[in-house]
């Protein structure tokens, strides 16, 4: 056998991509924990069919997952694919366009029936015709090559069959120089009450890998070098799986149980998933007939005392709106997660979206504000689970946290925090009466209001003497009492949205990145473009262009000082997945003439696109490139 060369890369973008059948996200997820072992940065792109139970072999089927591992920090999981899994023709014609001139395909040739070509409109095998001859492809029958491996195996042949997604796994293992040793591991857990599945699994997995070693196929192996990363513990964590996490963090730092009330809907449904098994940390986790239902118990639990969450998407938030605006009107703290997804309507149920910013501001009947916050990456949604945990408890509000689909189930190298070190916001419950009424009696006033924060007391039921009505009926001033009076109606709005411009006190100014100090040129952004915004900025001022660059978190209220930093630039661009919604807010809170960027495609933008966007925008600036 002869001695294969060793190539070493500083990154790669791979896509595995084939039937939702063919494993291909479990196959991604297993090469992207063996990465993130090795130290490797990454960011991760799942892909998911809308349909649950699409055609088989048909464009509406495909999945894929899509990684991006370097030996320097990533922060986007790549415009495009550097090499492309193909595990059927549908996957083939779904992805090539994504696949540069030059790129590499490894194409499972046993689909390339005439019947499976048929389906998506390939006359003959692209394989076969030259239509692929831009490209370095390898056609492997990796269905065959699973089944050969597996013959002493009493499985049957679709059994068999099933496991070509490890043989994959275990050739790409080896072509890029990664450990098998924990996707061994999970095997075992997986499939340990099934030892001839596991055994399968076990043996196509080594046989993947053994055929890199021996195939003339491939004459070199790529290392890609760990990455640069401050010292710490890390896992590899998801999105939905960091504000599960956060949550409970929260509520720990708060002294609080946690109730989740929950309607499974996608992409949040992996919310109620991790939270159910964390019974241990003082966890409820309640899954209902529906989403009313859902925000109702927790409205329910809130009232009762606990940190009270409802995870859902944008019809989910359509649904709950009237229970919001009750929770508003009774100043309870509630913690909505919006994890948004292409809309309207049913829409694209597995793709991203960014539109949601409207309906969570003023999705409500009458006047009913909350507070907004949003995550800008995957590991950041558990600290922005944890503030938006530290606003609705510390302010006795409904809080917004506005994921989306990109951030939930993508994926990056996550450092564990040290515990000791989270901001800790113990919850003060009323125990006695806080007033004398008119004959010098204490009483207990339920709108009786903090000083500083204007929120009212949360006195939980059943403490004798704090006695006080709730609902969605007006409540008279201080004493909570049900009032039609016109002026007091006008004066608890406007304590309302008093209450939720204050929570502007608490949170820091934006910061800008603007190294060169005389850059006339903003890119704002908010949530998941948080990534290609920052890679579109390096890029641009690689080519000498000079940008700043800041990203909002908390979009109602905004930063103290967001309206003076619109100002100090002459263009202020902002990209955003829906058509323009933030930019609409801040024209008008600021009369700023901001420059939407807008794609509403269900994919997160690419940093190429920003970067020409930045060079674009500064030659309209300065009339020249600078």
């Amino acid at each position: 056998m002869s001695i294969k060369r060793v190539e070493r890369l500083d990154s790669v973008v791979i896509r595995f991509a084939g039937d939702s059948g063919d494993g291909m996200q479990l196959t991604g997820d297993r090469f992207t924990s063996e990465t993130a072992a090795l130290g490797n940065d990454l960011s991760t792109l799942p892909n998911y069919p809308a349909e649950i139970r699409a055609p088989a072999g048909t464009i509406l089927g495909v999945s894929s997952f899509q990684l991006h591992f370097a030996d320097h920090h990533v922060l986007t999981p790549g415009d495009a694919p550097d090499v492309l899994v193909a595990m059927n023709p549908a996957a083939l014609r779904a992805n090539l366009g994504d696949l540069p001139r030059g790129g590499t395909i490894i194409v499972n040739t046993d689909e390339f029936t005439k019947r499976n070509l048929a389906k998506v409109k390939y006359a003959v095998s692209p394989v076969e015709d030259g239509s692929l001859d831009g490209y370095h492809v390898h056609p492997l029958a990796l269905t065959s090559l699973t089944v050969d491996a597996l013959a002493d195996f009493p499985l049957s042949r679709k059994d068999k069959e099933r496991s070509k997604n490890m043989f994959a796994l275990g050739l790409l293992s080896w072509l890029y120089t990664r450990p098998t040793t924990g996707t061994e591991q999970f095997l075992k857990s997986k499939f340990g009450s099934k030892p001839d599945i596991l055994e399968a699994n076990l043996a196509a997995l080594n046989a993947g890998f053994n055929y890199g070693e021996t195939t003339e196929d491939f004459a070199v192996t790529y290392e890609i070098a760990p990455a640069e990363m401050r010292a710490g513990t890390y896992r590899n964590i998801t999105g939905n799986t960091a504000v599960a996490y956060g949550l409970v963090a929260a509520a720990h730092l708060a002294g609080l149980p946690l109730v989740l009330g929950a309607y499974p809907i996608t992409p949040a449904t992996d919310i109620l998933h991790v939270l159910s098994k964390l019974k241990r940390f003082g966890v409820t986790t309640m899954q209902v007939e529906d989403e009313i239902a859902a925000v109702g118990a927790a409205i329910g639990a809130s009232y009762g005392g606990a940190l009270a969450v409802t995870p859902t998407s944008g019809p989910g938030v359509a649904l709950k709106s009237e229970a919001i605006g009750l929770a508003v009107t009774m100043e309870l703290p509630l913690v909505i997660i919006d994890v948004q997804r292409g809309g309207p309507s049913t829409g694209l149920p597995t793709k991203t979206e960014q539109s949601d910013l409207l309906q969570a501001m003023f999705g409500r009947n009458g006047e009913s504000p909350v507070a907004v916050v949003a995550p800008q990456s995957p590991g950041d949604c558990f600290d922005a689970a944890i503030e938006a945990v530290r606003i609705a408890t510390t302010y006795r509000t409904p809080v917004f946290l506005l994921s989306d689909g990109y951030l939930a189930n993508g994926s990056e190298p996550w450092c564990i925090p040290d515990v000791a070190r989270l901001p800790h916001n113990p919850v003060i419950f009323a125990t006695e009466p806080n007033d004398v009424d008119a004959n010098g009696d204490w009483v207990f006033h339920p709108f009786l209001r903090d000083p500083e924060t204007l929120a009212r007391p949360w006195a939980i039921p059943g403490v004798a003497g704090l006695e006080h009505r709730i609902g969605g009926i007006e409540k008279a001033d201080v004493t909570g009492d049900l009032s039609y009076d016109p002026d007091n109606h006008d004066k608890m709005t406007r304590l309302r949205q008093a209450k939720i411009d204050g929570i502007a006190k608490t949170i820091p100014n934006l910061v800008v990145d603007d190294p060169s100090g005389d850059a006339d040129l903003l890119i704002l952004g908010w949530g998941s473009t948080y990534g290609p915004i920052a890679e579109a900025t390096r890029l641009a001022r690689q080519d000498g262009i000079h940008v700043a660059r800041a990203h909002v978190r908390h979009l109602n209220p905004f930063p103290p000082n967001l309206g003076e930093v619109l100002r100090a630039y002459g263009r202020v661009i902002v990209p955003e997945m829906n058509l323009g919604q933030l930019a609409m807010m801040l024209r008008a809170k600021y009369l700023v003439d901001v420059q939407s960027y807008t794609r509403v495609r269900g994919l997160p933008f690419t940093s190429v696109e920003l970067a020409s966007v930045l060079t674009e925008a500064n030659v309209n600036l300065s009339g020249v490139t600078r």
